[in-house]
């Protein structure tokens, strides 16, 4: 068994959908002969065609408009967003219409599509090209909102989305498209969505992250094993509809909880994990809720990227705060 990047699982993931499925159809720009920005469509064009793997005009709010139409009549289409910095456009059609489809028509259609978008930093990219706006689409009822943080979850989460009947915005951390490998078989199998993943048991504080920041929070784990303190590790996975329950449960025991991403800090999802765990586990809490973020602040290019990103350092100071309670 061979280790496969998280961009090759997106791609497996895609023509496994393709195969059993003729419904699913791939769009986008430049998914086609150019095989997508990041290659996560390498080879679709060519195994199944011009009418299931289409390049489209540079218009976002089009390729949402087009999905829309494609999973009222009956397909299951895959949109790509060349970066989640373009994605913004495509809102309007997702809020509007794609997450509201089930309710509008009383249960008559559904709306099943996927809209995929590499979305965080870590590549040292322009403007418009680093952002994390999955706060922004977890506000929108009706919808999914997936970001996986590992190959194996990339796979099994997005044959999940493809497979389901919902809208979902499937946000692909940039960082992780091949900084993230691990070995993986294609076998068809997807993974339950609605779910966070329990990645490492503990018992004396609680690390809830998601995308990118899930390896930062498993390297702190480990670098605090060494201290004596033991880490529980969430990948939250699903933001919405978000299984608090899990996370509510491993603060019950802990009852410490630092909460990770790299999204800005005010309005960020971590916010409304942290009202969760304080009405479901207050009574259980022996520190103060830690949030570690980005900043409110456009992300910076180059050589600041990295003082902008939480890392393992960043996430090991929190940690010290929290236990610092006793």
């Amino acid at each position: 068994m061979s280790e496969t990047t998280m961009v090759q699982a997106v791609s497996l993931a895609l023509a496994r959908a393709m195969t059993e499925d003729e419904r699913v159809i791939v769009l986008g720009e430049d998914v086609g002969v150019d095989g997508g920005v990041f290659r996560a469509t390498d080879g679709l064009f060519t195994r199944f065609g011009a009418d299931r793997v289409r390049d489209t005009p540079l218009s976002e709010m089009g390729i949402g408009g087009i999905s829309i139409g494609l999973a009222a009549g009956g397909f299951k289409p895959v949109a790509e967003i060349q970066f989640s910095g373009f994605i913004f456009p495509l809102i309007d059609q997702i809020n509007n219409h794609a997450s509201r489809f089930r309710n509008r028509t009383r249960g008559r259609l559904q709306c099943p599509m996927v809209v995929r978008a590499p979305c965080g930093g870590g590549i040292h990219a322009p403007e418009h090209h680093s952002e994390s706006p999955e706060a922004m689409f977890a506000n929108i009822p009706g919808l999914r909102v997936i970001v996986p943080s590992s190959p194996r979850r990339a796979y099994g989460l997005l044959l999940a989305a493809i497979r389901g009947s919902d809208p979902v915005v499937f946000l692909e951390p940039t960082k992780l498209y091949r900084g993230a490998r691990e070995e993986m078989l294609d076998d068809g199998k997807d993974l339950p969505v609605d779910r966070c993943f329990v990645l490492r048991e503990g018992r004396d504080v609680t690390l809830v992250a998601w995308g990118a920041m899930v390896p930062e929070a498993l390297k702190t784990a480990a670098e605090w094993e060494a201290k004596g303190v033991s880490a529980e590790v969430i990948d939250v996975a699903t933001l919405k509809p978000l299984d608090a329950e899990t996370i509510i449960n491993s603060v019950k025991k802990t009852g410490r909880c630092v909460i990770v991403h790299e999204a800005p800090l005010t309005g960020g999802f971590g916010g409304e994990i942290a009202a969760r765990v304080a009405e479901g586990a207050f009574s259980s809490l022996l520190a103060p809720i830690e949030r570690v973020t980005g900043y409110d602040t456009i992300m910076p290019l180059l050589k600041l990227e990295n003082v902008y990103l939480p890392n393992a350092a960043r996430i090991g100071k929190a940690v010290d705060r929290a236990m610092a309670y006793a």
